[in-house]
């Protein structure tokens, strides 16, 4: 077993800033895909691609929880370089100045756009609109245009990932202000226990009972209170990560049995899409084996992607994995926003699915590239926008340990 003194040597798991990197990068892609689905989004194109419903669920069952994994393993290298209280006003700064910003400046847009295109908005100009919205409506504390769409504002839409993250992030600080071992002493049991087929076995089990007794129950939200599901879902992952960072020995087991996971996260994902289709009668049991089948395919997928993202790219370092490392964070911060507001202007414009959906691509990519390199490069934004106070060296700035 490697000792915390060898991980310390290890600056940062090259393989995994990748997979947080490639995660986040995918939300461009995902978010504007539900534009075109079925299911509920702030605004919707007058297209619908039906084919697209299952390549995003190939996506959508493990790409959440796989970044809350990451940020586990993070936070728990952060901890040998912060001590507790330290480390907990960090991430409380880097995580929650952006999370303000975001729904005081970033998110509203997208609220204003969701009641334009639910029951319209009394407007002169858009520009008029959005100030008597933000005024008057989007700064009320309540729950505003009942009951279509009734949301509740002001509201963090996207940035729920942030709260939920803090929230996790303190928990586990409280639990290792009473008990500081308690990283170290769970992690090299849960290390022991983890190996050779439990390692893909048990932790399927445990997504697929979440998947099971707890969802239909406490369905996805995003809410904070009450989402019960997907706290136990998103909690788990985190704690996996974060117990499991510095046990060598599993994530050497994970890239073993990367090709294991590979092929039971496709037989788990096919059985699944079968039922989503809908070819087999809606029974009990078959409800039993679609939540199972869902809840095995998260971690298989997840287990997947970092047994092959260690084997090949534990040590593809360089520029560019190094500026998205930084850049990625802000991306995420006005992604949605760029995307609801390219798509919203599109609206009416007779192009084609693919044309628009180009344009809104491409128009997104374009909007985090200049707002990271805008707020880089200005002292007084880096935080806004989870990037760390520091100074310039050399004509550059410094990349830092991610989010």
């Amino acid at each position: 077993m490697s000792t915390p003194q060898q991980f310390a040597a290890q600056e940062r798991r090259i393989d995994l800033d990748w997979v947080r990197i490639l995660a986040f990068g995918l939300l461009i892609f995902y978010h504007v895909g539900m534009l075109y689905v079925s299911w509920g989004f702030h605004i919707k194109s007058v297209h619908r691609l039906v084919w697209l419903e299952p390549v995003m669920l190939l996506l959508n069952p493990w790409r959440l929880s796989l970044l809350f994994l990451v940020s586990g393993v993070a936070s728990r290298f952060m901890l040998g370089k912060y001590q507790l209280a330290a480390f907990a006003r960090a991430r409380s700064a880097r995580l929650l100045i952006p999370l303000a910003f975001g729904m005081l400046v970033i998110v509203p847009p997208q609220s204003y756009l969701q009641i334009v295109e639910s029951l319209g908005y009394p407007q002169s100009s858009y520009l008029q609109g959005f100030a008597d919205f933000y005024v008057q409506h989007y700064l009320a504390f309540s729950a505003q245009f009942c009951p279509t769409p009734c949301i509740v504002q002001p509201t963090w839409n996207h940035l729920w990932f942030v709260v939920y993250l803090w929230v996790y992030t303190m928990a586990l600080a409280g639990v290792l202000a009473l008990w500081p071992a308690g990283a170290d002493w769970v992690g090299e049991r849960l290390g022991r226990v983890l190996v050779g087929p439990r390692l893909l076995v048990l932790p399927c089990l445990l997504f697929a009972a979440w998947r099971l007794f707890l969802f239909p129950t406490f369905p996805s939200t995003h809410a904070l209170f009450g989402d019960w599901y997907n706290h136990a879902d998103y909690a788990t992952a985190f704690l996996i990560g974060f117990l499991l960072a510095r046990q060598e020995s599993v994530w050497r087991d994970i890239e073993r049995q990367r090709w294991v996971a590979l092929a039971m996260a496709v037989a788990c994902f096919a059985a699944f899409i079968l039922v989503y289709a809908g070819l087999f009668p809606r029974s009990p049991m078959l409800r039993w084996f679609a939540g199972s089948v869902y809840g095995c395919y998260q971690w298989a997928a997840m287990a997947a992607v970092l047994g092959f993202a260690r084997r090949h790219l534990m040590t593809a370092d360089g520029p560019v994995r190094r500026y998205l490392t930084d850049a990625i964070f802000p991306y995420y911060i006005v992604h949605q926003t760029a995307i609801i507001v390219i798509a919203h202007a599109l609206r009416g414009s007779g192009l084609s699915a693919g044309s628009e959906a180009a344009l809104v691509i491409s128009g997104t990519a374009l909007t985090c590239i200049v707002t990271y390199e805008v707020a880089r490069r200005i002292a007084w934004l880096r935080p806004l926008f989870g990037l760390r106070m520091e100074a310039r060296s050399s004509g550059r700035i410094a990349q830092r340990q991610p989010a």
